[in-house]
């Protein structure tokens, strides 16, 4: 069953110095974008990430110190990759806890607005988790009966989640291959923050979603504790945590104005 899709569709996977997101940086990049019309658009990009690759990451993706030290840091295509899926829906594999906050992250250390606003994310990995519970290269053999060759090569591991979301359509039609079901299937809580610390409750409302707040809403807390702010923002919260704070609470103060 193909894609059924309304506007591109962008594959993405990052090879990173580790797994912190507030820390850690993007050592290769790949994307693969889909067109409505089922054409490809693909990009594999390197950086130095300005930071020592630890080895315990690259034994998982192959990538020393040595290897990326005359690349270009990601600033400096910062803009050219925004551009690139400048319109488009994301999907990847566990992209909607690790790879689209890492990217957002990056995005705005290099001062490119980045906003998850009008963007379905379709995450390979939560369907799978919720059909089948495996990894990708078990999905790769599961869905596609194929062994994944390169594996934790970006470029690799784009082009078998979209073979395995491909599959994924044939295997369960009750999926669909509309993008906003694909999207809404794809996510166990609906984040604000894209990490989970602020949240949509079932009222669309922005809460906290950890610490002494935790179910509060933003705007009350805001409101009643302004220290609290202050503290988010001097505090080792991602960038886009604070980017989202913010606007919640110029959007509180300009409310309050009228």
């Amino acid at each position: 069953m193909k894609l059924n899709l309304k506007k591109p569709l962008a594959f993405f996977d990052l090879e990173t110095t580790g797994i912190d997101v507030s820390k850690d940086r993007i050592v290769e990049i790949s994307i693969l974008k889909v067109n409505p019309n089922q054409s490809h658009d693909s990009k594999t990009l390197r950086f130095n990430p300005e930071m020592h690759i630890p080895e315990e990451a690259s034994k998982i993706h192959g990538i020393t110190d040595e290897d990326v030290k005359d690349a270009p840091i990601f600033k400096h295509e910062a803009k050219n990759i925004a551009k690139f899926i400048e319109g488009c829906d994301l999907a990847g594999y566990n992209s909607n806890k690790f790879d689209i906050p890492l990217l957002a992250e990056e995005f705005l250390r290099a001062e490119v607005d980045f906003s998850i606003k009008n963007r379905n994310f379709v995450d390979v990995q939560v369907i799978f988790h919720k059909k089948e519970q495996r990894t990708l290269s078990a999905a790769y053999k599961f869905y596609c009966d194929k062994e994944l060759e390169d594996a934790h090569s970006a470029a690799a591991d784009i082009f078998a989640t979209y073979e395995v979301l491909l599959a994924q359509l044939d295997r369960y039609p009750d999926l669909g291959n509309e993008i906003e079901t694909l999207s809404e299937f794809s996510y166990h809580k609906k984040n604000a923050d894209l990490v989970g610390r602020i949240v949509f409750d079932e009222h669309g409302k922005e809460i906290f979603n950890f610490g002494k707040y935790n179910g509060k809403p933003v705007e009350e807390v805001l409101a009643k504790d302004q220290g609290y702010y202050g503290w988010m923002m001097n505090a080792d919260f991602p960038l886009y945590t604070k980017k989202i704070l913010t606007e919640i609470k110029l959007r509180s103060s300009l409310f309050g104005k009228k």
